[in-house]
């Protein structure tokens, strides 16, 4: 159950799963796959219901059965907020279902509505970068790649993803320091990423309106004063208010940073330089492998 956005409209979707356990992943999601409709303000009608019993040849047993669990799961999904609710429904030997290995997924905007519900969370079973970057006010997505981004603005920061896959490259993250970033924010962003040991490059792309451009140079200098030399190559943009300046003060710190003024220019950089560190990174491995191989024998 969750909000289907092309359909601008919450589903229902239900798979078969018999028979589709050989088959790709891929394959397996849409396999067998039934999605049925239906509206908050109505709920769970007798119609839809009925349609999802003849769309499985459902008993009657059965059907009261399933009433019951999607009852519940739309319960939960309206009265708590949820994004997604997965289960398993187990179809028992009775002819009735149980849910099993359960996904529940809230909208962490309802926080404050359901404080009883997100104290159940388990900050353990999270990617600690991604609380980490939670407690310091910024929005951190983990991803595949090992370009480190640091941007102010969700859109930007999806657009900046976007140029980095044009340009042949993956991001390692999506990460939003917000409109009104200040310059702890900022250290404490140019932390996580440094820290990812799966990163390249760093690609760093601020448009100042609220947020000006010299504090952003400053916090860069401050973490490389705090963490160190950059480990990993730097591309930074900086265009509004006070990047002039911004500018000039990575200049004179002489840390060895790519200066784009440039969008497509500065996530093209970034791919190419993170491009040289993953060849130099495999170069550097095959290098050792042969080592040990001439010490073994």
């Amino acid at each position: 159950m969750a909000v289907d956005r092309e359909r601008y409209r919450p589903v229902i979707k239900i798979r078969d799963a018999k028979n589709t356990r050989s088959l790709p992943n891929v394959i397996y999601e849409a396999a067998f796959q039934e999605v049925f409709e239906f509206n908050l303000s109505t709920g769970i009608t007798e119609d839809l219901l009925t349609d999802i019993a003849q769309s499985f040849h459902l008993s009657k047993a059965s059907k009261e059965s399933l009433r019951g669990a999607i009852q519940r799961l739309f319960s939960i999904f309206r009265d708590k907020e949820a994004l997604s609710l997965e289960t398993d429904l187990l179809f028992l030997k009775d002819g009735t279902f149980m849910c099993n290995n359960s996904d529940f997924f809230f909208d962490d905007a309802a926080r404050t509505r359901h404080q009883k519900l997100f104290s159940l969370r388990d900050k353990g079973q999270e990617i600690p970068e991604e609380v980490r970057a939670e407690n310091h006010g910024l929005v951190y997505v983990h991803m595949n790649g090992n370009i480190g981004n640091v941007v102010n603005g969700a859109g930007l920061a999806m657009a900046t993803n976007d140029a980095i896959s044009l340009y042949g490259g993956s991001s390692a993250n999506f990460l939003d320091a917000g409109g009104q970033a200040t310059k702890e924010t900022m250290l404490q962003a140019f932390k996580i990423i440094m820290f990812d040991k799966r990163v390249k490059a760093i690609l760093v792309n601020i448009y100042g309106g609220i947020t000006r451009c010299d504090m952003i140079a400053e916090s860069i200098i401050a973490a490389a004063s705090e963490l160190g030399p950059l480990k990993v190559p730097m591309v930074v943009r900086l265009q509004g208010t006070n990047s002039e300046v911004g500018l000039q003060l990575l200049k004179d710190a002489t840390l060895d940073i790519h200066v784009e003024a440039d969008f497509g220019k500065a996530a093209q950089e970034a791919v190419r330089l993170a491009d040289i560190g993953a060849k130099a990174e495999k170069m550097q491995m095959k290098r050792h492998s042969i080592r040990e191989l001439e010490e073994d024998s």
